[in-house]
């Protein structure tokens, strides 16, 4: 069927049938059609950890390319995000992958028809951090780091600078002289320690905002395969996510787990 006729066969189930899952089903078999494609599409973005597979965004932006201008609206209402949410919910749920119990589904829409080789259906995956009440709530509080595991130059270490740098050495230097100094090192010589880089990451405190950020300091080895050698990630409510080194690195929350390649620090605020 071209995705016209579908949308349009879209656009009469919603305005002449009551909003009912089940009658959308039985009337537009088609919509099962949309709901697997979503479901790949997530299960593509989704990673590997302790042998489960793990989605670990809360929101699933979907582009859909070819829906008329008068046909828009009934993908922006409430129904369609909730029904497909609920869906794909329960599509994880059946194979076994973990994901945010707040995970929701926006839907955006174009008129303009896909390419030749263009998918019409386009999902983007983002973590939206909690309300701004909550950030506000601890802007006034200095946070501090707990050595989880590893063995540190110091177990606890309060976050009274701007910017504090973690890595495997106090001091780091180059053929030019002194390069930088860790203020979180983990220098011992361990199984666990020697997976920290030298320059594994540091953590910035932006006063505009009231809030701390990790970013990662790696050097990836194996040129063109930066995200198989990431070594940084944050565990946050049981999941995972990778930090690559990019500019605007990863806001912290209260309890986040930060994982040095097999050492863990967790981030608090006092």
């Amino acid at each position: 069927m071209a995705l016209s006729d579908l949308i349009e066969r879209f656009g009469r189930t919603i305005f002449e049938a009551p909003f009912s899952g089940a009658q959308l089903s039985e009337d537009l078999p088609e919509l099962a059609e949309i709901r697997l494609a979503l479901l790949d599409e997530i299960k593509s973005k989704s990673h590997r950890v302790a042998g489960r597979r793990v989605f670990a965004h809360n929101l699933a932006r979907v582009h859909l390319l070819g829906v008329p201008e008068k046909q828009a609206a009934a993908f922006q209402g409430d129904f369609f995000p909730k029904y497909f949410a609920q869906e794909l919910k329960s599509g994880l749920s059946r194979a076994n992958y973990r994901f945010p119990d707040d995970l929701r589904v926006e839907f955006r829409t174009s008129p303009r028809l896909p390419g030749p080789h263009e998918n019409w259906i386009q999902v983007e995956t983002e973590a939206i951090a909690p309300p701004a009440t909550e950030t506000a709530a601890r802007t006034d509080r200095p946070a501090k780091l707990v050595v989880v595991r590893g063995t540190a130059s110091r177990p606890e270490l309060l976050l009274k600078k701007q910017r504090t740098n973690i890595g495997r050495t106090v001091e780091i230097s180059r053929l030019d002289g002194p390069s930088r100094r860790n203020d979180l090192a983990f220098t011992e010589d361990t199984e666990i320690n020697r997976s920290v880089s030298r320059e594994h990451a540091h953590i910035l405190y932006h006063r505009a905002g009231g809030e701390y950020r990790l970013y990662n300091d790696r050097w990836y080895k194996g040129a063109g395969k930066p995200h198989g050698n990431c070594g940084l990630w944050i565990i946050r409510d049981g999941l995972s996510q990778e930090v690559h080194r990019n500019p605007r690195g990863i806001k912290l929350l209260p309890g986040d787990e930060i994982q040095l390649g097999q050492a863990v620090i967790r981030f608090l605020l006092r």
